[in-house]
């Protein structure tokens, strides 16, 4: 089993950043994906960026360029983060953490990010 904790949500202005946070636990393989998806009100939930266990990274057309995708250089925190700048009113939404091992994917329970002024 695993545990996703993410952080690192909250309010902040257009054209201001923020960082998420995902921390994993538990049985860890060395061998994942770690994902992050967005679900706006009344919307179906998008794929942002996913970082393979072999260091790739992809992204969204919608954040390309804007959000950047990471982890921790200490593997045995099992931690990545996601870069937000230049937010837009557009990106607010429940932000969610995914992390896929062999066998099952695991989801964190979500952190809301809001963009308005």
């Amino acid at each position: 089993q695993v545990q996703l904790v993410e952080s690192g949500g909250g309010l902040v202005q257009p054209g201001g950043s923020l960082r998420l946070s995902c921390a994993a636990s538990g049985t860890i393989s060395s061998i994942y994906t770690m994902a992050w998806y967005r679900q706006a009100p009344g919307k179906q939930r998008e794929w942002v960026a996913t970082l393979t266990s072999g260091g790739n990274v992809n992204y969204g057309d919608s954040v390309k360029g804007r959000f950047t995708l990471s982890r921790d250089n200490d593997n045995a925190k099992n931690t990545v983060y996601l870069q937000m700048n230049n937010l837009e009113p557009e990106d607010t939404a429940v932000y969610y953490c995914k992390r896929w091992q062999p066998g099952r994917d695991y989801w964190g329970q979500g952190t809301q990010v809001t963009v308005s002024s």
